[in-house]
């Protein structure tokens, strides 16, 4: 049991590390914390209806601010009735620091949600093997059963309150 848990823990470092840093920066996801700005010029059909042009532009939370004449303006930026074409500025995480937020978040319509399933299957079984690791007449067994025992109230807190 030691030995499968040391050499996994081993291959698993870089996507533990992923995960811790992109864990992390999610719990910033609703602010502009390391966020910046990026500029899109995207052409959709003209005269989109205006219920419709948040999804087209694959913006969340999508509100109109004003309308004058052909042009629309929104939180965003501006879209141009007439001719299609849609500027706008989003806050996005740096590139790097994006793909992981998308490893960390990704569902069944990922390719990578397998690899997702692995890792929290191996998360799993680092939590079941790590009981298997001293004999349990040892006083390193039973003071880590306490401080299981402290990890699993300080959970239930978390959970709870």
């Amino acid at each position: 049991m030691r030995i499968i848990h040391r050499y996994l823990g081993f291959f698993l470092t870089g996507i533990m590390a992923v995960y811790a840093i992109s864990g992390v920066v999610l719990i910033f996801r609703k602010t502009d914390f390391l966020k910046q700005d990026k500029t899109y010029e995207k052409t959709i059909p003209a005269n989109t209806a205006l219920n419709d042009l948040g999804t087209a532009l694959n913006i969340k939370d999508f509100k109109i601010l004003n309308t004058e004449g052909n042009t629309v303006f929104f939180k965003e930026g501006t879209y141009d009735q007439s001719t299609g074409v849609a500027k706008y500025t989003l806050k996005e995480l740096p590139f790097f620091l994006d793909k992981m937020t998308k490893m960390h978040k990704a569902t069944t319509g990922s390719p990578l949600f397998f690899l997702n399933i692995f890792f929290g299957v191996a998360l799993l079984f680092f939590v079941v093997s790590a009981f298997w690791m001293f004999l349990p007449s040892s006083p390193i067994f039973r003071k880590g059963l306490l401080f299981a025992a402290g990890g699993i109230i300080l959970t239930l807190i978390m959970l709870f309150v």
